[in-house]
């Protein structure tokens, strides 16, 4: 089943983000090696491509995963979450309906 993993920042993360930003990319790769990720990517903190020193305000990943157990425990080891990037952290059942 598809899950969405929702991380909110902390204030300030850019640095923190771009820090361990090719360790969190890596898990993302192996998903979408496995064929198991459908989509992941950055809320930028201002309403633009590239906010540039402004930053992201947190992250949206869906991926398919055994069980919300097992999504869970994902979302918990990534290097994000370790490197205190994510205030918060939510992993919800996501149905794809469209496309």
């Amino acid at each position: 089943m598809w899950y969405a993993i929702t991380g909110i920042d902390v204030e300030n993360s850019l640095d923190k983000r771009k820090a361990v930003r090719p360790a969190h990319v890596a898990r993302l790769q192996k998903l979408l090696d496995e064929g198991r990720l459908l989509l992941a990517g950055p809320f930028p903190a201002i309403d633009a491509e590239d906010p540039g020193p402004a930053g992201f305000s947190g992250s949206l990943i869906i991926a398919e995963f055994e069980d919300l157990q097992s999504a869970q425990e994902w979302a918990d080891h990534d290097p994000y979450r370790a490197a205190g990037v994510y205030r918060e952290v939510t992993v919800r059942p996501f149905r794809q309906t469209l496309p």
